[in-house]
């Protein structure tokens, strides 16, 4: 009972170390874990490429993942800086739009004198919630830099690696268990960025035809924040449904019909994919109870801010698969699953036990 007792103490203070230390270095922490995330999109991309063009060069996959990669990210970074200045500047006229709306409203339901649109951000205190998630892109746009510098190391580092795994699993049994372990953190993670990104692209293009067809300012801004916002389980479909209509509504020479039909639409799609494609395609990706998607949501955007949220699915994956592979802290990722299996049943390695092995039969030694 005492060495139970200790145990347990222990682990409930190294958890508590471990998140504080986290969040105390996390200037530090999270450009490395968003190169990290990069780097685990290059390396599936060159296995794509390679699987696709199998007599090209041996250096043409991962230069093209590179490439591909990392243009990618810096193309998002222009439209995300290049629409929120445009976004800005439509400010002002939207601002005498809403008090009109709201007058109206308060006239039709005989409210007497409508409160301004200041009077109520004054009692609503927006800054309390849009300031952190401000805060949180500010820093991943200026955190850009360290971030291509932290990929540039680590994709220097992976020709070192194999002879680390040497080093540290000196035993061919070692190595094999490390080496699965790693490929089905991998697996995980690759699957379930192939999965958002697929389904992201997907929602966007058909958001982006909507909002064209309506007529909404910066159609491609908005395309590119429910794309983006799509890596965030939960907020990411709010944010889709909810903000677009309403800065439809807002817009000077908008009609309340415009902004019905966007936010019908809007929903549809996102009921669409959310409800028969995403399934099928997370079969075996994502095997995460939905609570615990919610809670990851909830700590690692208090550790982290918005990079937090943006990685807190995949970061997810990782423990859970880290946890599977003892016996000690199996039961954590068995509650972190979906169905209690933590990874397919075929595929436990050390946790289920040989066949036995059939005695062999002595031959008769033969006549003189």
């Amino acid at each position: 009972m005492s060495s139970d007792t200790s145990r347990n103490a222990l682990v409930v203070i190294a958890v508590v170390a471990g998140g504080a230390a986290l969040y105390w270095l996390r200037d530090i922490l999270t450009p490395l874990a968003l190169a990290a995330f990069l780097l685990i999109m290059i390396d599936g991309l060159a296995r794509l490429i390679s699987r696709f063009a199998p007599k090209a060069p041996v250096w043409l996959p991962l230069t093209g993942a590179i490439g591909v990669i990392v243009l990618t990210f810096m193309v998002s970074l222009w439209v995300m800086v290049n629409g929120g200045r445009s976004f800005v500047g439509e400010m002002s006229g939207m601002h005498a739009r809403a008090n009109v709306i709201i007058a109206d409203i308060a006239g039709r339901l005989h409210l007497g004198v409508a409160p301004s649109l200041d009077e109520m951000l004054t009692h609503l205190d927006p800054q309390k919630y849009a300031g952190p998630m401000l805060n949180g892109m500010q820093g991943i746009v200026s955190s850009a830099f360290f971030v291509l510098i932290y990929l540039g190391f680590l994709i220097a580092s992976r020709s070192a690696f194999g002879k680390k795994i040497v080093a540290l699993f000196p035993t061919r049994g070692e190595r094999g268990e490390a080496k699965r372990i790693f490929d089905r953190i991998r697996e995980g993670v690759e699957s379930y960025v192939w999965v958002q990104t697929v389904l992201g692209l997907l929602i966007a293009v058909l958001a982006w035809a909507v909002m064209e067809a309506v007529g909404l300012n910066n159609a491609l801004f908005w395309a590119f924040v429910i794309f983006v916002t799509g890596y965030i389980p939960i907020v990411g479909g709010a944010i889709a449904v909810v903000a677009p209509p309403l800065f439809l509504l807002v817009e000077p020479d908008s009609q309340l019909w415009k902004a019905g039909v966007l936010f019908v639409a809007l929903e549809v799609i996102l009921f669409v994919v959310g409800n028969v494609l995403l399934p099928r395609m997370q079969a075996k990706s994502m095997n995460i109870d939905p609570v615990v998607v919610l809670l990851s949501l909830a700590f690692w955007g208090a550790l982290w801010g918005l990079t937090g949220a943006f990685l807190s699915t995949p970061l997810t994956v990782i423990v859970m698969a880290v946890l599977a592979e003892f016996k000690g802290s199996r039961w954590i990722a068995v509650l972190l699953s979906g169905d209690g299996k933590p990874y397919p049943m075929e595929d436990q390695g050390s946790e289920s036990p040989p066949p036995p092995k059939k005695p062999r039969r002595r031959r008769a030694p033969a006549a003189a």
